[in-house]
């Protein structure tokens, strides 16, 4: 199968995003024309003008579909785009509405899977902000405090991995694992990624490509995005009897040590758990920083703090729920 030969479906959940959907369609369009591809909009009941601006767009031009995601979340988008219009195409191509990518991007992504076998090619995700708060989320995202480590989150040289930022992904094998688990929320791309290296597909990790990321710009908003990631976590776990790696153990923590810390008027030593987690935190984001000259991210410490303390949250929170209420992360 040569380049040309091969065929692909560009799908992009979408929500209200009417701020980034009309220049995101204008970039996608001409890797869409050269691939032989169709860019298919999954909208999930967007208010805010997001499907005039598709419309438009689709009177203009025959590649572009757009179709309704009445489960509104992105697993369900994904499954629904491939059901009814990933015959005859080859690979899937998972676009983030609101992410950001190099005008080469879909171009990389088949020449990788052709190049090495892959069935499924995953980027890098760099994480980039604008303001104050946004920036700080940046840097603790990109950091190993704030992730752990995780491959997906720093430049890769190009290797086989068990996971990583979903990206191209052969149709054929999607369809055979039974694509995405609707009933997460949260974290199906791990969850779909564990059930493909079981029944033997091989997942690349690109080294020519990656793509930006733009963070929750409240902390709020970073809180309740991490509080999801760990509830889905948790089902991950649930679902496949999994043992956590290292790098998400130790955030598991961080919620009995909060809880630990209420009690310190029992006695002072129940906060110095607390103490030296927020020591730790607080010192990275001001050391990073100063090494960077760079005031505004002083705050990724206390990104970071809220990332893993919703994220601990989450995953006890799941985990703790009983069976039966275990319907949605």
């Amino acid at each position: 199968m040569t380049q040309a030969a091969a065929s692909i479906l560009i799908v992009i959940p979408c929500l209200n995003e009417a701020a980034h959907i009309g220049g995101l369609l204008g970039q996608l369009r001409p890797a869409a024309a050269r691939l032989g591809g169709r860019i298919i909009v999954a909208d999930g009941g967007s208010t805010d003008g997001t499907q005039a601006i598709v419309e438009n767009i689709v009177a203009k031009d025959p590649r572009v579909i757009l179709i309704a995601n009445p489960k509104r979340i992105q697993s369900a988008a994904i499954n629904l785009a491939v059901a009814t219009l990933g015959d005859g195409a080859d690979y899937l191509i998972r676009i983030d509405a609101h992410g950001g990518y190099p005008d080469d991007y879909c171009d990389r992504l088949v020449e990788e899977a052709l190049a090495t076998g892959a069935d499924s090619v995953v980027v890098s995700m760099l994480t980039a902000g604008t303001g104050a708060v946004q920036k700080a989320v940046a840097a603790a995202q990109n950091s190993k405090l704030g992730t752990g480590g995780s491959k997906h989150r720093h430049i890769s040289e190009g290797e086989w991995v068990d996971h990583g930022h979903h990206a191209l992904m052969r149709i054929a094998a999607f369809r055979d694992v039974g694509g995405y688990d609707e009933s997460f929320s949260h974290n199906e791309d791990a969850e779909l990624d564990y059930r493909l290296r079981r029944a033997g597909y091989r997942i690349w990790m690109s080294a020519r490509t990656q793509m930006v990321y733009y963070p929750r710009s409240t902390l709020k908003g970073l809180y309740f995005q991490y509080l999801g990631y760990g509830r889905g976590r948790a089902r991950n776990v649930l679902k496949h009897r999994m043992v956590p790696k290292l790098r998400q153990m130790i955030p598991l923590l961080v919620a009995p040590v909060v809880l630990l810390a209420l009690f310190s008027f029992v006695h002072w030593l129940a906060a110095v758990p607390f103490l030296l987690w927020a020591a730790v935190c607080l010192g990275y984001g001001l050391a990073t920083a100063i090494r960077q000259r760079n005031a505004s991210i002083a705050l990724a410490g206390v990104s970071a703090m809220v990332m893993h303390f919703g994220w601990s949250v989450g995953f006890w929170q799941q985990l703790l729920t009983p069976r039966l209420q275990r319907k949605v992360a």
